[in-house]
């Protein structure tokens, strides 16, 4: 069995930093660039393409973090989606008021809620969406606290779309080579601990099904990226 071969999860440095920490905002810069590097915006662009069949209404994405990420995805789908409502949610309020005039420019009207994302879940207000988007977040949660979210994000959407870490040699080989591009010592421990608890094979597909969803694929996407989409509903045919 490799050292690979089970998810392993150690508390990630950025996540105990105060939001105004120099070595955390310098990390996060360092993410937007980690995430252009794995090609997150145009692989969650295209499932969002490939998985609603018409614009949505309503987008909630999940650990939304300082808002870059989705901004990049939304200025791709701009021109063909107008007038997204889009709810970010993370539980540190990052998102600059610059950076919502940006979405506002796109005509996508923005929301954030801070908020932990268990406790929003749970509240029984019944607000739901068309798709929640998630980018870089599941990994930080073990398999108990997954199969509890998926439990209580089926009640929020019909969808749900996720780009997150491949759990493979070649992704933490390069995750050891962050210093190449200037990354600080948060971001090197961070990024190779994210990806010995990220995913590959059916395993968030297996989650979600036992949270009662219905998997609809799950794949890795280039060297470094693993992909996961599901439906809230068991569809005719598929085993829970």
């Amino acid at each position: 069995m490799t050292a690979l071969a089970q998810r392993s999860l150690v508390p990630e440095i950025l996540d105990g930093l105060a939001a105004d920490d120099q070595q955390a905002l310098r990390s996060r810069r360092d993410l937007a660039r980690i995430n252009a590097l794995m090609f997150q915006a145009p692989i969650m662009a295209s499932l969002m393409r490939k998985f609603l069949p018409r614009p949505p209404g309503r987008i909630l994405e999940i650990g939304a973090g300082d808002g870059t990420f989705m901004l990049k995805v939304a200025r791709r789908m701009a021109r063909d989606w107008r007038e997204v409502e889009l709810t970010m949610l993370d539980r540190v309020g990052l998102v600059t008021p610059k950076l919502a005039a940006d979405f506002a420019g796109l005509g996508w009207p923005l929301e954030t809620i801070t908020a932990d994302v268990f406790d929003w879940a749970e509240e029984a207000d019944g607000r739901r969406f068309d798709a929640i988007t998630v980018n870089l977040f599941l990994h930080h949660f073990g398999d108990d606290e997954l199969l509890r979210l998926f439990s209580l994000l089926r009640r929020r959407a019909p969808l749900i779309l996720a780009t997150e870490p491949l759990r493979a040699g070649l992704a933490l080989a390069a995750a050891r080579l962050l210093w190449m591009i200037g990354a600080n010592d948060v971001t090197r421990h961070d990024a190779t601990q994210s990806v010995r608890a990220g995913f590959h094979g059916s395993e968030l597909s297996d989650l979600w099904s036992a949270a009662g969803g219905s998997p609809i694929e799950e794949r890795r996407a280039g060297p470094f990226s693993h992909v996961f989409v599901g439906a809230a509903e068991v569809r005719a045919g598929a085993t829970p």
